[in-house]
């Protein structure tokens, strides 16, 4: 029963529901970051009501969709697909992003909707994930192929302390953006930005959701 959901981390339910995390992005619930607590907790915490939530998980549950089960699988083979899917990826979406956004800025910074300072904030993230992104790269990434799980605890949680850095950049992007949504007269250039911005906010949460979710905990608990 749904009800059953609610005392599940919303990072056990994104890994456990193929679809879940539509629904928490529906909802503003954050599964990567914030995968710790528990559905109730943070649906409580955003003045939501768990059970109608649990209700639309349960719904998920019993349409048998299927996805990927990367908990399962060679930490190095979630290794490879990290770098590809997403390391490679932000690098490709943030330098357009930024572009785009100082144009708007420069176009439209008069315009009470215009979202001035999203391409200082992005410019921000970007050195802030490069970083972050090296870091896994050359130190965290190599340590956990060659097998060294549970010691690499401490560069873990210096991953997991970014990790929620980069959700705070995230809450600020919402925040600059009316929660990424367009003025309903927003200029080709404008719509571009935000369909981006929704692309990059989906795959850095998932991103987030992965390594802290399933490549770190499976780092720390070897099977």
């Amino acid at each position: 029963m749904s009800l059953n959901l609610l005392e599940q981390s919303l990072g056990q339910l994104a890994c456990d529901i193929p679809g879940a995390t539509r629904i928490f992005h529906t909802f503003k619930l954050d599964f990567c970051c914030g995968g710790h607590k528990s559905l109730r907790e943070a649906a409580l915490s955003k003045e939501l009501d768990p059970v109608v939530i649990a209700e639309a998980l349960h719904i998920l549950q019993d349409a048998g969709e299927s996805q990927y089960d990367w908990r399962h699988e060679p930490s190095q083979e979630l290794i490879a697909h990290l770098l590809t899917r997403y390391h490679a990826r932000h690098r490709e979406q943030l330098p357009e992003l930024i572009r785009l956004a100082r144009r708007v800025e420069h176009v439209h910074g008069a315009r009470p909707t215009c979202p001035n300072g999203l391409a200082d904030l992005l410019n921000d993230l970007q050195q802030e994930l490069e970083s972050h992104m090296l870091k896994e790269e050359q130190v965290l990434f190599p340590m956990l192929q060659q097998g060294f799980g549970p010691q690499a605890a401490p560069p873990i949680q210096v991953m997991r302390f970014e990790h929620d850095q980069h959700g705070e950049s995230l809450e600020k992007l919402l925040a600059l953006t009316n929660n990424i949504t367009p003025p309903a007269d927003a200029c080709n250039t404008w719509r571009a930005l935000y369909r981006g911005l929704l692309e990059f906010r989906d795959d850095l949460m998932q991103h987030i959701h992965l390594e802290n979710n399933v490549l770190f905990v499976n780092a720390l608990n070897p099977r």
